[in-house]
């Protein structure tokens, strides 16, 4: 099993530590509930180093990012990123992923942690436009510093002003006395705050020091179980449960990041798809009934037939009620439709309700 740079510090924070996606991880230190509250209302800090980074460099490096991903990446300048998806050869996605624009000439591709040698292979095996790539994973750790206090908290950090750095954008500056670390606008959570990219042998300075600056702040580490939550009040894919290799974009809600202004891997196929009814789609789901809905879990219409599964599923720690993603048939997707969860042997009504669960 792997493990990243901060794993024995995390230990001595006494986090329960879990497999996931081949990393030894921590899943919580002190509780969901009360990590998932930290983040929602102040600041807290997930090392997510589990993830995976690729540099795709050259005067080929557009053209290949352009050709492996749905979104359009020549609308990127220095500084932006963008949520994208890898298509695969049979209308379904190898991953979802965001894209940065580093230099002119530089992508930094930032994937998920269980996709890392797979999307490594897929991405090298469509590179015809002599691209450089390497695959810094190993080398890299990433910490979501996550929070509407994180821009304040973090502050005396950095030279620059963290205010100023729009959603989706990022720059390149000092940070806990280490130059040239990634300080981007993005996250998982909803709640706003920043992830810092920086290399192995740095993260403990930068661990420890924002811990130093979130004192005042009640800053908290936060594992893998909160980032899971804090995801879904959002209504946000996990890759392996909402999406996979047989979910189309358009079916999984994600048809805003396929631009057909390009082309790009199997884009005829999807553009052929787009123009047909859909089959079925993901929706979200509050319940109604006392339950918690769980992945795997049975969705059934009134009558007990199945039209679908849940994809994710829990107990909304902010809003206490059961919430969850799901796929249905096409005839159960509008807003309000009554629908059904199989838990063992009963049925327990909910109701399909718009993204996002929580809103701030």
């Amino acid at each position: 099993m792997k493990t990243t740079a901060l794993t024995n510090t995390h230990i001595a924070l006494g986090a329960k530590m879990v497999p996931f996606a081949g990393f030894n991880m921590p899943v919580q230190y002190e509780g969901v509930n009360i990590e998932h509250e930290t983040v929602r209302q102040s600041v807290g800090v997930f090392d997510v180093s589990h993830m995976g980074e690729f540099l795709v460099e050259g005067p080929g490096a557009l053209e290949l990012v352009q050709y492996i991903s749905s979104n359009d990446a020549s609308t990127l300048t220095v500084g932006k990123a963008q949520y994208s998806c890898i298509p695969n050869d049979d209308n379904g996605i190898v991953d979802d992923l965001i894209v940065y624009r580093v230099k002119e000439d530089t992508y930094l591709l930032v994937v998920n942690a269980s996709n890392i040698e797979k999307d490594w292979n897929w991405i090298n095996s469509k590179n015809t436009f002599g691209a450089t790539l390497r695959n810094i994973s190993d080398d890299y750790s990433l910490l979501a510093i996550q929070g509407p206090k994180a821009s304040e908290a973090m502050q005396s950090l950095t030279s620059i002003d963290l205010s100023g750095i729009k959603f989706y954008h990022f720059e390149i500056a000092d940070f806990a006395g280490i130059s040239n670390v990634i300080i981007s606008a993005t996250g998982y959570t909803g709640s706003g705050g920043f992830e810092i990219y920086c290399k192995n042998t740095e993260v403990q300075q930068i661990w420890d020091r924002v811990f130093e600056a979130g004192a005042e702040y009640g800053i908290k580490p936060i594992g893998l179980a909160a980032r899971d939550t804090l995801r879904l009040e959002m209504g946000y894919s996990l890759y392996g449960n909402d999406i996979d290799d047989t979910t189309s974009p358009f079916e999984a809600g994600l048809g805003w990041i396929v631009k057909f202004t390009k082309s790009f891997n199997n884009s005829e196929a999807l553009a052929d798809l787009k123009a047909k009814p859909l089959q079925r789609k993901i929706v979200a789901f509050k319940m109604l009934d006392r339950g918690i809905p769980r992945q795997g879990y049975t969705i059934v219409d009134g009558s007990g037939n199945s039209i679908g599964t849940v994809t994710s599923g829990t107990m909304s720690p902010s809003l206490k009620y059961g919430i969850g993603l799901g796929y249905v048939t096409a005839d159960f997707k509008a807003i309000d439709s009554e629908i059904y969860i199989q838990v063992r042997k009963k049925a327990l009504k909910a109701k399909v309700v718009k993204l996002p669960f929580y809103k701030p």
